[in-house]
């Protein structure tokens, strides 16, 4: 196969978490550029519709999911959702996650549980029932990760959702290596400082904001659209040998 063509995604069917806006709406939009159908999942079906058009725009299809990750006892039912639709799926990017900032002397249990809930136990029972799905159909398949810079330090203000990036990485790793025998591989995405919902507060905090810009090598935050190249290669057959790994999406951050 030309290097090219084991990139392309023609024919599968990717469900993308968090896909309304942000790093999920341009993962959603890169996959689909690459010969994906989507199933994108988030809180409202309106929220979809700029993503849903832009998919609709390059000749794929799009099926708007609405449910709210926190409902976790409905997560299993997105795979239902998108094999009744396209009649089979292929690849799951695990993207939605929260964030709630507090002192940890300070930090709620409410906040804890529905931090934990979005960002590690639905991606928990998602990823196993999509691994169920192909292994009962004797498919390949790719589960991708967002993980987080925060999967290996602490933060500050950030209890619930540094631990959840921790778990994300554990995840990542035992999925992974249990996985690996059914032709299904497990990788994660890690991205720096982007310009994105999750840190508007700390982006309007000129001071945090210009602290954490001089670390970057790059010299900028990153933008949605610079996870584009990390996903494609991860859901395609071009990271066919790749598995149990991050890929860092960060300006440099982690090595400097």
């Amino acid at each position: 196969m030309n290097v090219l063509e084991s990139f392309s995604l023609k024919g599968k069917v990717a469900i993308v978490t968090g896909s309304s806006r942000g790093l999920g709406q341009a993962m959603a939009i890169a996959l689909a550029e690459a010969g994906a159908d989507i199933v994108g999942v988030s809180r409202s079906k309106e929220q979809q519709e700029e993503t849903k058009k832009a998919v609709e725009s390059l000749g794929r299809k799009y099926l708007a999911i609405e449910l709210d990750l926190n409902q976790t006892e409905r997560v299993t039912t997105i795979v239902d959702m998108a094999v009744e639709e396209f009649g089979t799926v292929d690849i799951l990017v695990n993207n939605a996650g929260i964030i709630r900032r507090a002192p940890i002397l300070e930090y709620s249990e409410k906040d804890w549980d529905e931090v934990m809930n979005v960002n590690l136990k639905s991606v928990f029972l998602l990823s196993q029932r999509f691994a169920r799905y192909l292994i009962e159909h004797n498919k390949r398949g790719k589960i991708i990760n967002v993980a987080s810079l925060l999967s290996f330090q602490g933060g500050i203000y950030t209890t619930a959702y540094t631990a959840s990036k921790h778990g994300i990485l554990g995840l990542t790793r035992v999925f992974a290596n249990e996985l690996a025998k059914y032709g299904i591989n497990v990788n994660a995405i890690a991205p720096g400082y982007m310009v994105t919902d999750n840190t508007e507060a700390l982006r309007k905090d000129e001071k945090r904001y210009n602290e954490i810009l001089s670390r970057i090598p790059m010299g900028r935050w990153g933008l949605p659209e610079d996870l584009k190249g990390a996903v494609v290669f991860l859901a395609s057959s071009a990271s066919d040998y790749v598995t149990g790994s991050v890929i860092f999406v960060d300006g440099g951050w982690m090595s400097r």
